[in-house]
């Protein structure tokens, strides 16, 4: 019995079958480039150590010619009945063609750390790149992502603004003097964005809350108190010096 062709990662609305209009797929590791043949195989995120082999189209050759094993890459794919009657071809007995239509590379820089390599990466247009960075930025908790993490909350994809909040709130602490700036925000959904990431933080967001206090004007320093009070916290009042 033949072996059953590499599932692909489905994104978007619709279920299983020939999807003519294109999906997308985000991986992390090219395994294989034959410029040639225009094939690409790349390992799926989804399914660990799991590879898929796809059809590039002539016109990205070019493209196809400055990726590299190792590159992360993300591709639009279409779905194609397989030609029938052509026996010893890569897509014999295949129950579909794979055709890699448009493609976005990341180039590993043995330079940047993976921290440096996922910042970098929200600068990307591809938005499944973006919120991928998101995502990986959020697991790592490194300090460095909190204030691209903040510019991603008005990201003009929802999907992303809505991981990067929730990255903010896995990175903790380290999050909350930046996201407090935003208290008194002029736009209503990052003032409330804010409010719940420092609430769902809990504990740990105390004590940078209350720094922040020290230097705050009078109106961050009320909603700061306001904020404190909700999460059942009361600040430390001052006591003057004789």
């Amino acid at each position: 019995m033949a072996d059953e062709a590499p599932k692909l990662i489905q994104i978007g609305k619709g279920g299983p079958g020939v999807k003519k209009d294109g999906f997308n797929l985000i991986s992390e590791k090219v395994v294989k480039v034959d410029v040639e043949a225009r094939i690409l195989e790349i390992e799926l995120l989804a399914y660990e150590g799991k590879t898929v082999v796809l059809e590039v189209g002539e016109d990205l050759l070019e493209d196809l010619k400055k990726i590299k094993p190792g590159d992360g890459v993300t591709v639009r794919v279409i779905e194609e009945e397989p030609v029938a009657g052509i026996e010893g071809t890569l897509h014999a007995g295949a129950a579909r063609r794979r055709i890699v239509k448009s493609l976005a590379v990341r180039s590993r820089d043995a330079q940047k750390t993976r921290v440096e390599e996922m910042l970098s990466a929200l600068q990307e247009s591809h938005w499944l790149t973006r919120k991928y960075a998101v995502e990986v930025l959020g697991t790592m908790g490194d300090p460095r992502a909190v204030g691209p993490l903040i510019e991603a909350l008005t990201d003009e994809v929802n999907d992303i603004r809505q991981r990067a909040y929730d990255s903010l709130i896995k990175i903790g602490a380290p999050s909350v003097t930046a996201v407090a700036s935003l208290l008194t925000h002029e736009d209503d959904d990052l003032r409330q964005m804010a409010s719940e990431i420092i609430r769902k933080v809990g504990k740990p967001a105390v004590e940078p809350l209350t720094e922040v206090m020290l230097t705050a004007d009078e109106s961050l320093q009320a909603k700061i108190r306001k904020l404190l009070d909700r999460m059942g916290y009361k600040p430390k009042p001052k006591t003057e010096v004789m």
